[in-house]
């Protein structure tokens, strides 16, 4: 029985390394070769006390070369040096930034979607990107991001930014969100199949054609969803509409977290909001993460101990760890995330459960999720 328990895992991950691979072809990178101008862009940046990000977020979106844009952010009641920061970069900005003061935050909204409605209201462009405050973009971003979108004949772009990692706790726990992605997900039916149960967005880059955004209603339609990235993507195919999916490392990089503690905070915001506060799928997840991705250790560990190097105890386990560090390896170097870091992969696994019950329990149990001075429980 256990012998045929662990062919079934390991047969399961050879699929997993089958979706990675398929999915490297179905992520491409956006073409370099596009022309200088198109439709007039909105780019918004909703911004929460991001004294440490807006200075080389908005400097970095000055310095792009493409012909006609706006950029627009928007002070969501920050309480650091973000508003005085802004108006000094209105200041040398030519005229072409805009900085806006938000308003109180709604009952039964989430704090980001409430900014990106606002946002999307002032907004004079034909096509509109919504991007964080923690982003830097490279000068050919949006020229060629553009570019894409008008190729695709998408309705919604979004990319996979490079993300940068400083702390331990960043480089244990941050990659897992590609590792995830680019394992469960395969995102050639995010374009191909309108089904929306294949959806894909990062709301760290996110480019509208605004009448699609307008029939949607904007965040209105994703405004209690914390993740509301990926619900904007079912949004947009629930309304007929069609999403492309780019690598954009090359383009695009963000700072999500600093620190072990943002780390623990942000993923425990995101965790079971990501899961549609579902509390079987919640725990169908991590007995799958558990049997497929640790026991193997386990496995070995108890090999070792015992002595006994049998089929079922060492070489299969041996097998099934060897398959999830390839996967891990080839996600590491496409993303250009830390290869040091594959080597404490089950590491990584076992904070993630262990942020996933944190996010499981405030939610259910507690003051919900909290983050930048608000708590929020949509479950």
């Amino acid at each position: 029985m256990l012998f045929f328990y662990q062919i079934l895992v390991l047969l399961l991950l050879l699929v997993f390394l089958g979706i990675v691979l398929r999915n490297l072809v179905d992520l491409p990178g956006i073409p370099t070769s596009t022309p200088q101008s198109g439709p007039f862009v909105s780019v918004l940046v909703p911004a929460r006390n991001e004294a440490l990000n807006i200075e080389r977020c908005v400097r970095s979106l000055l310095l792009q070369d493409y012909g006609t844009f706006e950029i627009l952010v928007l002070d969501d009641g920050s309480t650091d040096a973000t508003p005085e920061l802004l108006l000094s970069l209105v200041g040398e900005s030519g005229g072409r930034l805009r900085s806006l003061k938000g308003e109180a935050l709604p009952e039964g909204w989430h704090g980001k979607s409430w900014a990106c409605f606002q946002l999307g209201r002032q907004a004079k462009g034909e096509l509109l990107l919504f991007t964080d405050a923690d982003t830097i973009h490279k000068p050919d971003a949006l020229r060629r991001s553009v570019a894409a979108l008008q190729a695709s004949r998408a309705d919604m772009l979004s990319l996979t930014p490079y993300q940068e990692l400083g702390s331990f706790w960043e480089k244990l726990v941050v990659p897992m969100v590609y590792f995830i992605l680019m394992c469960f997900l395969p995102l050639r039916l995010v374009r191909t199949n309108p089904n929306p149960a294949f959806s894909f967005a990062n709301g760290q880059f996110i480019l509208f054609r605004k009448d699609l955004y307008e029939s949607i209603n904007g965040h209105a339609a994703v405004k209690g969803n914390i993740v509301e990235d990926v619900w904007l993507c079912m949004a947009v195919k629930k309304a007929g509409g069609t999403v492309a999916a780019f690598n954009g490392t090359d383009l695009v990089s963000c700072r999500m977290y600093r620190n072990g503690k943002e780390v623990w905070d942000g993923f425990s915001k995101n965790l079971f909001a990501g899961l549609g506060y579902k509390t079987p799928v919640f725990f169908a997840m991590i007995v799958m993460t558990a049997l497929l991705y640790i026991a193997p250790y386990a496995f070995l560990f108890w090999s070792l101990w015992t002595g006994e190097f049998s089929v079922s105890l060492f070489w299969l386990p041996l097998s099934q760890v060897a398959v999830v560090l390839l996967s891990r390896i080839i996600i590491a170097i496409v993303f250009r995330q830390p290869l040091l870091a594959v080597l404490f992969h089950v590491f990584s696994l076992t904070v993630l459960i262990a942020i996933a019950f944190n996010s499981f329990f405030s939610i259910k149990f507690g003051k919900g999720a909290s983050w930048k001075g608000r708590n929020y429980n949509f479950s």
